[in-house]
């Protein structure tokens, strides 16, 4: 049975992080360790996290000064001792089939990089709606959107190595993903919702014009992508925004074939 390192980033999440462990130690796979970085929370995230730890395949790092998402992961990453690599976020859920029907996916198939489908959940944990995947996704089509989910992803160190976050405030999720297409040509979706995201308040319109702004950085570093095509990538990824919100339906049927 192959193992599974869980990378797991935590900041002020005292009101969620242990139904989140509880998701990963439910899993019906059970050669995984969970790696728990706190961000130098200010509530009591760690006091949530330590009855845990007398499971020997949870692990806490805290780190020593505040790093942000990239950092954070990283950490985990570089500890990480398992041949395949997933992230869960802190308040985010797994289904309990995620990982038995992740490895399996990858190792029938010869797979480096897969993702799934998942639900969208309100911050009560109330369902909201599903998020379906496509079957495979290039680097050319996610320089137009971001159709992969960080909670679902899993790729193989064996032949990819350890591959990091690079180093953005936002978006570093969708970095490392133009970077192991770069390695691995095409991410492939196992079509099964096996995650809930976790949408909570205090969305800004200041963080949505950010996340544009990551956007567009990450384009135009990772990405390679001129300035001419950098404008067109980024128009279609608010055109994909728009048609995934209102007409979720187009989205499902056109998108993600």
């Amino acid at each position: 049975m192959e193992s599974v390192s869980i990378i797991m980033p935590a900041y002020n999440v005292e009101d969620y992080i242990e139904e989140s462990i509880r998701s990963v130690i439910e899993q019906t796979y059970s050669n995984w360790e969970l790696i728990i970085i706190d961000d130098r929370s200010t509530d009591q995230t760690i006091s949530k996290v330590e009855p845990f730890l007398a499971d020997n395949r949870i692990k806490l790092l805290v780190n020593e000064c505040n790093l942000g998402g990239a950092g954070t992961r990283n950490r985990g990453i570089d500890m990480a001792s398992g041949r395949f690599i997933a992230f869960l976020d802190s308040d985010d859920l797994w289904s309990p089939e995620k990982l038995e029907q992740q490895v399996d996916f990858m190792l029938s198939n010869g797979y480096q990089f897969c993702f799934t489908g998942y639900s969208n959940i309100s911050e009560t944990g109330k369902y909201l709606n599903e998020v379906e995947c496509p079957k495979k996704v290039s680097f050319s089509e996610l320089l137009k959107s971001n159709y992969i989910g960080c909670l679902t992803v899993m790729y193989d160190t064996a032949t990819l190595g350890k591959q990091s976050m690079p180093l953005y405030r936002k978006r570093q999720d969708y970095a490392l993903w133009l970077k192991l297409l770069k390695l691995t040509g095409h991410a492939y979706g196992l079509q099964s919702s096996l995650a809930q995201y976790r949408i909570r308040g205090g969305s800004l319109s200041k963080s949505k014009v950010d996340a544009i702004k990551f956007y567009w950085q990450i384009l135009r570093d990772v990405g390679k992508c001129s300035v001419a095509k950098s404008s067109y990538n980024l128009l279609c990824y608010l055109s994909i925004v728009c048609v995934k919100k209102f007409s979720p339906s187009i989205y499902n049927n056109y998108f993600l074939k």
